[in-house]
């Protein structure tokens, strides 16, 4: 006989991992989905329902160990992102426009900050200090708003982008003196120890953490979670460094994400998967984390919190509009400019909650000035946008005609490709870096089957199929769609080409192996016969490194290549790979003028700096190219087809000896032949 059923009564507040466990998965799930139903960012949802069904409200969860544990895990994740998503080539682009809004954005709000809470508030310098940093920094939450309205590229925006690499550095600087200061008071060698300690933190990640990342990617880019493991290895190395050396962890990780920034390209695959497990694990556990540490009951108690509020919102408000007025006239911004800026810098999330949470945990911070900061937040997340959506409308319409068209330019790229399994994942790679974050149009992954009469074809295109199966679904972890397709044609030329047509293709991206043989022409009979059959840009790549490991592109353009009518929109890809890549652009031009060709460069869309040099003869450019190049660089060259205008016979046996030099990774760009018209709508000025 079988015993009675037996069932454990649940008791509140839930303890049992598992019990707490599903909790915390289902506010991560139903929080976001319902703010954002109200115009709120997923973010605040979280914090909203960890505050609900915590200790001091609903009591539903225990605010265990576990939870804490995974929080503070979030919290240095949080602020590896932060890092990682800096726009370092922005920066780089325009430094000085950068460093005046970001000094302009910080000290002014810190330093009215600290004097207005130390005075009105009565908190202690420390905690002045540190709730200054809060709102000083701050978070692109309206970035989605500037980027679809496609003023990105705008000077005043770009400066705001880059600006942010000062004002969160500087927050987390001011946070580790402060946290110091709280243990044994302000003092010269306290000073003198955050700094030192600070640049051995920088030093050491700089230092260490780009060549050994670089390594790792060029040896094992295979296996993409290896991949991932070694970058939160990296993350929590730096984080620990950073405690040993007497920095708070977060600012370990801030500096391990601006040192890997680079080699994690937008759109691939390993960004794709950092951002995932940060947004849907654990950034959100520490949100929770932060929202049950919140006191609703403080709120009700009295109007303490919200005047709180209400002055740490003026503050920030008025010292960001007065950062914003002052970098505004200094640079001869116009208004609207000046009201992107506003917008765009009062959003408040990551760097503030990191920050206030670790104020609240060594006891500067009170319950009431947390309520406050995550008022706060509630408050930026409906003011940021709404403010950068109506300036960045009227910018939209005031920009110069062409200045930021090809912003939003989505290449769709047809990929064919063989059966050499690590040529295709490079390949793949290197289409995700074209398209960048750009991923409304498919990459088209296609075979083409030649039935030779061994084999029944039915098997060939049943093993060819779960070849592209595989890359489907690394498309699908890069959230880029790929979109695949296996042909029977007895000519694989012509099957590529008329495919390019079927899926209204404006690339052809095909990969070559320098040992295949070259029974005709350049690369072997089928590219040359694409070549011949099609009339679309193709880039023929050999890539012996991983694409996001590169560090430098060198172009190499022949003389009376500007008069071929798909020159500019190969300049744009030129420089599209670049920026992408965060990678350096040396263009060499033969038997030409490099300041003609750098003028040229210029009048193409897509900001991305150029250092431009010329050799007399095509004698010299294999010399050159071997003593300056090295294993991370990419050759680009633009070569015209046989005949066209820009043609040099040197160009038929280029491709071979790219092949033996050092970086043994090329690109040639055949540009598209008989359509000047869509040429030009790369241009600035049309």
């Amino acid at each position: 006989m079988l015993s009675p059923l037996v069932v454990e009564p649940v008791s509140l507040p839930l303890e049992e991992p598992v019990f707490v466990f599903t909790a915390a998965m289902v506010v991560f799930l139903v929080g976001p989905l319902l703010v954002k139903r109200f115009g709120q960012p997923g973010i605040v949802g979280i914090v909203l329902f960890g505050a609900l069904i915590g200790p001091d409200a609903l009591e539903l969860v225990e605010h265990s160990d576990a939870i804490e544990l995974l929080g503070e895990v979030g919290l240095v994740y949080l602020l590896f992102t932060v890092g990682l998503e800096l726009d370092i080539r922005t920066f780089k682009e325009a430094p000085e426009n950068a460093t005046l809004f970001g000094l302009a954005s910080f000290f002014i709000p810190f330093l009215v900050g600290t004097f207005a809470t130390h005075t009105i508030l009565g908190l202690q310098l420390e905690g002045a200090l540190l709730l200054s940093a809060v709102f000083a920094s701050h978070t692109l939450l309206a970035y989605p708003v500037v980027n679809r309205l496609g003023v990105t590229k705008n000077r005043a925006v770009a400066a705001v982008f880059g600006g942010i690499l000062f004002t969160d550095t500087l927050a987390l600087v001011v946070l580790a003196v402060v946290t110091g200061a709280v243990e044994d008071g302000f003092s010269f060698l306290l000073f003198g120890e955050v700094a030192l300690s600070i640049v051995l933190l920088f030093g050491s990640a700089w230092l260490v953490v780009p060549p050994v990342s670089r390594w790792f990617f060029q040896n094992f880019s295979q296996e993409s979670y290896f991949e991932f493991l070694f970058v939160m290895a990296a993350i929590f190395a730096a984080a620990t460094l950073a405690e040993i050396l007497g920095l708070d962890a977060i600012l370990g990780a801030f500096v391990a994400g601006i040192a890997i920034n680079q080699l994690i390209p937008q759109g691939g695959t390993l960004m794709n998967r950092i951002e995932f497990v940060g947004n849907a694990f654990f950034i959100p556990f520490f949100l929770l984390h932060v929202g049950m540490l919140v006191d609703p009951t403080v709120i009700m108690a009295g109007p303490e919190t919200l005047q709180i509020t209400a002055l740490v919102v003026g503050i920030m408000v008025a010292t960001k509009g007065a950062a914003a007025l002052l970098v505004s006239r200094i640079q001869g911004y116009t208004p609207n400019e000046r009201n992107v800026i506003f917008g765009l810098s009062t959003g408040q999330a990551a760097a503030a909650l990191a920050i206030t949470l670790i104020g609240f945990e060594i006891g500067l911070f009170t319950d009431e000035i947390l309520n406050a900061v995550v008022l706060l937040l509630l408050v930026t997340a409906v003011l940021s946008p709404w403010v950068t959506e109506r300036a960045a409308t009227k910018l939209a319409y005031e920009s110069e005609v062409g200045e930021d068209d090809g912003d939003g330019r989505d290449p769709s790229i047809l990929l064919p490709l063989s059966h050499h399994a690590n040529l295709q994942h490079r390949l793949l790679e290197l289409a995700f870096v074209l398209k960048g974050d750009r991923s409304s149009e498919p990459i088209n992954a296609m075979t083409v089957v030649q039935p030779d009469g061994s084999t029944p074809t039915e098997k060939q295109v049943a093993s060819v199929q779960s070849d592209l199966n595989e890359l489907a679904a690394a498309g699908s972890a890069a959230e880029v769609p790929v979109e695949t397709e296996t042909r029977v044609n007895h000519n694989v030329a012509s099957g590529i080409v008329q495919g390019a047509v079927e899926v209204q293709a404006n690339q052809i991206l095909m990969g070559w192996d320098a040992g295949e043989s070259f029974r005709h022409r350049i690369f072997g009979s089928i590219i040359d016969q694409v070549l011949e059959q099609t009339t679309l840009p193709v880039l023929i790549s050999r890539l012996g490194h991983p694409i996001n490991t590169t560090r430098r592109l060198f172009v190499v353009v022949p003389l009376g290549a500007d008069h071929h009518e798909g020159f500019y929109e190969a300049v744009h890809i030129v420089k599209r790979l670049a920026s992408n890549l965060g990678a350096e652009l040396n263009v060499i031009v033969i038997e030409g003028s490099a300041h003609q060709y750098e003028q040229l460069f210029d009048l193409v869309e897509e900001d991305t700096p150029a250092e431009f040099d010329e050799i007399d003869n095509w004698g010299r450019l294999l010399p050159r190219l071997e003593s300056q190049t090295e294993d991370d660089d990419l050759i680009v060259s633009i070569a015209p087809r046989r005949g066209d205008v820009g043609w040099h016979s040197e160009l038929e046996d280029l491709p071979a000896r790219l092949a033996e030099l050092p970086p043994e990774s090329f690109i040639t760009i055949h540009p598209r032949q008989g359509e000047p018209e869509y040429d030009r709508q790369y241009l600035r000025l049309k």
